[in-house]
């Protein structure tokens, strides 16, 4: 029998990693749904200005204006219906005057993003592929 005389070397302290990580993780979460939910309700949109060059009259154009209430011209023909179906048949009529025009939507600020979809969706079903947007220049926009 041998007797140990030697001083006992303390065991090592532990340090337990896994609480720190829970800590952590929520930490993230907490932040990352603050960070996007404070982002969404910060929006402040003002659309739609651009600095455009003016824009000679061209005779391939099919011009579509929207107005605030939902309103829809084209080619300088008022819409009776407001729908899908007499939307892209007043499209499907314009553009038979001439091969591959370009569609320009003119929607007023105010518009419904639904009413440009609508007419976006017509062109399509009309076979319209050239599509663009019509804005007014900065310069001509008095400051908020």
């Amino acid at each position: 029998m041998s007797m140990n005389f030697g001083r006992s070397r303390p065991s090592e302290p532990e340090i337990n990693l896994i609480p720190f990580i829970d800590v952590l993780l929520v930490v993230l979460i907490f932040l990352m749904l603050t960070t996007t939910y404070g982002r969404l309700t910060q929006l402040d949109l003002r659309l739609p200005q651009a600095d455009t060059a003016a824009q000679m009259e061209k005779p391939r154009e099919i011009k579509v204006s929207i107005s605030s209430d939902g309103q829809y011209v084209i080619q300088k023909t008022a819409i009776m219906g407001n729908d899908l179906r007499s939307i892209e048949q007043a499209l499907a009529q314009a553009a038979t005057e001439s091969a591959s025009p370009l569609v320009v939507i003119s929607a007023d600020a105010r518009a419904s993003h639904q009413s440009v979809m609508l007419v976006l969706e017509a062109a399509q079903k009309a076979g319209l592929q050239q599509i663009t947007f019509s804005a007014q220049a900065r310069s001509n926009v008095s400051a908020p």
